[in-house]
């Protein structure tokens, strides 16, 4: 699915604004974020040297406004009886199973849970399950932003070292 969302903003936006904007734009996406930003990068032949720094950066921005907004906002959204139910549903996905695999080890389970690419995993959902478990702010954006580096050694091997060394053995 990320692949194909990734797919999907290269093919469109690639042909109206400048890649390195176009893979900044996609890694501020949930569910896309870096991850889906370093495989738009490879596939605009945007240079890894200057891929990784955008995408982190463009990862980064969304953590930070929900790590120190997020519960203000959802308290507010709360007070109005439409929003009650999203809310909650948002909270009780932060408060899941992940959340207390990370609760036990919250440092390194937040690196770990942010940095290993699987689904319905990364920055955005790491900053909120961190958000609704109190993680102090400084802690959990130091945690979020080592398991974006991890995530980072994955996804660039993925979007890069992989087509290079296919491109070794078929030219």
């Amino acid at each position: 699915m990320v692949e194909s969302l990734a797919n999907w903003f290269q093919q469109t936006l690639g042909s109206v604004m400048p890649g390195e904007l176009v893979i900044f734009i996609t890694s501020m996406i949930p569910i896309l974020e870096l991850r889906g930003g370093l495989i738009v990068a490879s596939a605009m032949g945007v240079p890894i040297w200057l891929a990784i720094p955008i995408c982190i950066i463009g990862n980064l921005i969304p953590v930070i406004l929900i790590l120190l907004f997020i519960t203000p906002l959802f308290n507010l959204m709360k007070k109005a009886r439409f929003l009650r139910p999203l809310v909650e549903k948002l909270e009780k996905k932060g408060q899941g199973k992940n959340a207390k695999k990370i609760q036990k080890a919250e440092f390194w389970g937040l690196i770990l849970f942010v940095g290993i690419p699987l689904p319905g995993t990364g920055g955005w959902t790491g900053a909120l399950i961190a958000s609704l478990l109190n993680v102090r702010f400084l802690k959990a954006l130091v945690a979020i932003f080592l398991g974006l580096i991890l995530a980072t050694i994955i996804m660039s091997t993925i979007s890069y070292g992989i087509p290079w060394i296919v491109s070794l053995f078929a030219g």
